[in-house]
């Protein structure tokens, strides 16, 4: 079956069923259910297809320190070895990324420069609902504002590998990840 003969079925555009594929966008769960009966399948077969992919979920950090960045990224990629991280010094990189990738989780700088993480937090919740975000600050009278936002949690920085494990406990919208039942 083509985009464009499932879009028609749905009704849905054919942009819709295209950011599906690129696990850009999710449908909804009525969709779901009525792309399995167009598929003659069960829907928990399509929701068991895609929880297999989301054992490699995808991560980013938006910081405009690169040294964070650097020392950071290897510090989630232990706490998540089978994630896919990517750092970004520059919220408008950030944005794009999530435009055309479906990010499970974002470790944000509330400081960024000139720009607010707390309103790319915002912006990047707007393309995802379901992403988790972690708010990093050396600043903790952030974390009232950072509060405000559907964020799933907030830590001081540095970045460690005991306070990103017990960020992962406590995210809004749970993803499948390699030792995930091992604490």
């Amino acid at each position: 079956m083509s985009q464009k003969q499932l879009a028609d079925s749905l009704p849905v555009t054919r942009s819709s069923v295209a950011n599906w594929e690129a696990d850009r966008r999710l449908p909804s769960a009525s969709v779901i259910a009525k792309i399995a009966k167009i598929l003659d399948v069960e829907a928990m077969e399509l929701l068991d297809a895609a929880n297999k992919e989301d054992n490699h979920p995808r991560v980013i950090i938006v910081d405009d320190n690169k040294i964070i960045l650097t020392g950071g990224t290897p510090i989630i990629e232990k706490a998540l070895p089978n994630a896919t991280v990517v750092g970004f010094t520059k919220p408008s990189e950030a944005i794009k990324y999530v435009e055309n990738n479906l990010v499970s989780l974002a470790f944000l700088d509330i400081e960024l420069g000139l720009a607010n993480g707390i309103d790319l937090c915002n912006s990047l919740l707007a393309i995802n609902p379901r992403m988790n975000v972690v708010f990093l600050t050396a600043y903790p009278e952030y974390s009232i504002e950072a509060w405000n936002t559907k964020a799933s949690g907030f830590m001081v920085k540095p970045i460690t590998l005991e306070g990103v494990k017990e960020q992962l406990k406590k995210l809004r919208h749970q993803f499948q990840w390699e030792g995930a039942n091992n604490g």
